[in-house]
């Protein structure tokens, strides 16, 4: 009987410990299902996350990522014809659809209706000057249209600071054709300056001491000082979209017009006038003259405004625990010409990121907790239109889902890193390339970050995010933290905006393309990766800090009043603290805490774009990145402007600034504290 009772006992312990095991298995970061069988036997499913840890999936990551699908993949994806809405742009789209079918993802595509200028029926744009007239068959989408006379006026490359130069010298700007070289920042901000000047006209060229181009190569781009369609500003451009008698304001009010090299040489050397300022002359036209009151030209643009139909294609990878959140990898399809370092490199690079994440999932067991959507873009040359429309289409559905965003766009022009980002991302930036190693032209191997590190790092490596970006409008219109980087060198790539952008040119350049692309893929794919493997979001909320920090002591420099903002500052800073410290203690096991707090970092970027202004009138409505009178830096630009006694300063106007200002650095605090409770709402 003894005998018998310990038998029985020792096997009772045995299942349960076997039953126990089990569970304890199946428990860390599982997703489950319940369902019924015909006769109402409850089965309940259970699907584990991958056990890879992050070295087996690097591994496997840039094993499976190949110079040599790379290259059959640039081969596939390059085209000499695919403007935004063509035949050539359709074709590449169907062959970016099929590969994601291929490779077994959910996928489809949207369409737009979008308004876009290209060049006139003619052929050319024309100058005019001393009775000799240039057709220019390169042009400006979105210029205003018409005729425009006035003295020609040399100004550099157009900045303001160049603009501010020329008033110091006594030289009115206004009513004069502004003469200025391609470069340093966009052809929409030249012409805006111009504008702001009264100027009549801009000409832009590429001067030979930026750009060693043939001097009769034309030049493309736009002047629209937004993002996306500006005939539908804030609201998406779907065919039911009731059209309603609207503009951006950021459409130009005076023509704009690219000219050829050769015509901007002479056109200088029959130029009168003073010498330009010091610097200005360095260029590469044999002469340089600021130009005199009757060094008159006439500028005429007659682009044509037409509707085009394009397409936007996505594939998704589905996550396995939280699938309704996703990091979006998007690339720009379209080109003026070629295009081959501007979207072929990152179309094929998208499709290749595609096939080696789903190969890792589908053969390697990899499973990722978040959902990974790939986008191939249409209309990119044209203000990333494609990608800005879908933004307007799906805000509702994107909020608090699309967690980030990562640009493949003119990724390879060079071997040195640079990037634009959210400041938020700058710690993922920084580890990622800790992790990733370079080929340059000795074909040696080094580690990228191993060139730039120091306690400066970020100033060598990270540029602001500008408006020419394209990943501008995912960060200052939607809130989603954003990246766009690049290889590059200390010369900027000349092709951009040509039809010289050919596969040719750019191995001329960088000799090596594949392993450079395999360079810029392991880039992205890594920062993906680790935002969609990692139980907790590795972006850092407490970076925002020292910005907040930066632009309030610049503003307490000139402000009196400034205690309320102070105040917000220091709610952010105690709030991302509080948070940090959650994370750092928190239970990686528990998925709702992981989820909360990941709700909580995804919400700072949203919750820093202004509630008080309208997205149709100021659709970039970052505070501290943005665009528009809500942004802290207009707010500095008004104290200046009240400090020089300025006509245009209006001290209500300031304290109006001042308090949205304020309230909503406290809000995004308020947010990033968590319950109402625990909010520290002092102000």
């Amino acid at each position: 009987m003894i005998a018998a009772i310990l038998l029985i006992f020792v096997i009772g312990y045995l299942i349960g410990y076997l039953a126990h095991r089990k569970a304890e298995v199946a428990s860390p970061g599982c997703a489950s299902a319940v369902s019924t069988n015909g006769d109402d036997e409850i089965i309940i499913q259970t699907e584990t996350v991958s056990t890879l840890d992050w070295s087996d999936i690097t591994g496997l990551f840039k094993s499976k990522l190949t110079k040599d699908s790379i290259e059959k993949s640039l081969s596939e994806f390059s085209s000499d014809s695919h403007q935004a809405g063509s035949p050539g742009d359709e074709a590449l789209g169907n062959k970016v659809l099929k590969r994601f079918k291929d490779y077994g993802m959910n996928s489809w595509t949207d369409e737009h209706f979008v308004k876009v200028q290209n060049s006139p029926l003619s052929g050319a744009n024309r100058v005019t000057f001393r009775n000799k007239t240039y057709a220019e068959s390169g042009f400006l989408s979105y210029s205003a249209l018409g005729s425009a006379q006035g003295a020609i006026l040399y100004a550099y490359y157009g900045e303001m600071d160049d603009l501010r130069r020329l008033e110091d010298l006594n030289v009115n700007a206004a009513g004069r054709v502004l003469l200025v070289r391609a470069g340093k920042i966009s052809f929409a901000e030249k012409v805006a300056n111009a504008a702001s000047v009264n100027a009549s006209a801009v000409l832009i060229y590429l001067d030979p001491a930026d750009y060693t181009l043939d001097r009769d190569t034309d030049l493309f781009g736009h002047v629209h000082l937004g993002c996306g369609d500006p005939y539908t500003p804030g609201f998406p451009s779907f065919n039911h979209t009731q059209f309603p008698p609207v503009k951006s304001s950021g459409l130009p009010s005076i023509p704009a017009q690219t000219i050829r090299a050769s015509t901007a040489a002479t056109i200088m050397g029959k130029m009168g006038g003073r010498d330009p300022p010091r610097g200005w002359a360095d260029g590469g036209l044999q002469m340089y003259k600021l130009g005199g009151e009757d060094d008159v030209a006439s500028v005429e643009v007659n682009n044509v405004l037409i509707e085009k139909k394009i397409h936007n294609v996505f594939g998704v990878i589905k996550g396995f625990i939280d699938a309704d959140r996703y990091v979006v990898i998007g690339a720009q399809r379209d080109a003026w010409g070629p295009g081959y370092a501007k979207s072929t490199v990152g179309t094929s690079l998208l499709v290749e990121l595609a096939r080696t994440f789903t190969e890792m999932i589908n053969k390697d067991g990899f499973k990722p907790r978040r959902s990974i959507v790939f986008a191939s873009w249409s209309a990119g040359e044209y203000g990333a239109v494609g990608a800005t429309e879908w933004l307007e289409g799906y805000l509702n559905s994107l909020n608090m889902k699309a967690f980030s965003y990562i640009s493949l766009d003119g990724t390879v022009r060079g071997f040195n890193f640079k990037a634009s980002a959210s400041p938020m991302m700058y710690d993922l930036i920084q580890s990622t390339l800790k992790e990733v190693s370079i080929s340059r032209w000795n074909s040696f191997l080094c580690n990228i970050y191993s060139q730039v590190a120091g306690s400066s790092w970020e100033m060598a490596v990270m540029d602001p995010i500008r408006m020419a970006d394209s990943a501008y409008p995912f960060q200052t219109f939607s809130g989603i933290p954003s990246v766009t980087f690049r290889l590059t060198s200390d010369k900027e790539y000349p092709f951009l905006g040509t039809h010289l952008d050919t596969k040719m040119n750019l191995e001329n350049k960088i000799f090596r393309i594949g392993p450079l692309v395999k360079t810029a893929g392991e880039i992205a794919g890594q920062m993906a990766l680790r935002l969609v493997h990692d139980h907790l979001l590795r972006l850092n909320v407490e970076k925002y800090s020292n910005i907040i920090r930066a632009q309030v002591a610049q503003i307490n420099k000139e402000m009196k009043f400034q205690n309320w903002l102070m105040s917000a500052m220091g709610s952010y800073s105690r709030a991302s603290r509080k948070l940090t410290m959650l994370i750092q203690n928190s239970d990686l096991q528990d998925s709702e805490q992981c989820r909360i707090i990941n709700d909580r970092i995804m919400g700072v970027e949203k919750d820093l774009l202004s509630p008080y202004v309208s997205p149709r009138e100021s659709p970039f409505r970052h505070i501290l990145l943005g665009s528009g009178s809500h942004t802290v830096g207009a707010l500095l630009s008004h104290l200046a402007a009240i400090k020089e006694g300025s006509a245009s300063a209006d001290i209500d106007l300031l304290k109006n600034q001042f308090a949205l200002t304020t309230w909503t650095i406290q809000s995004c605090a308020n947010a990033l504290a968590g319950n109402v409770w625990e909010m520290d709402n002092q102000i």
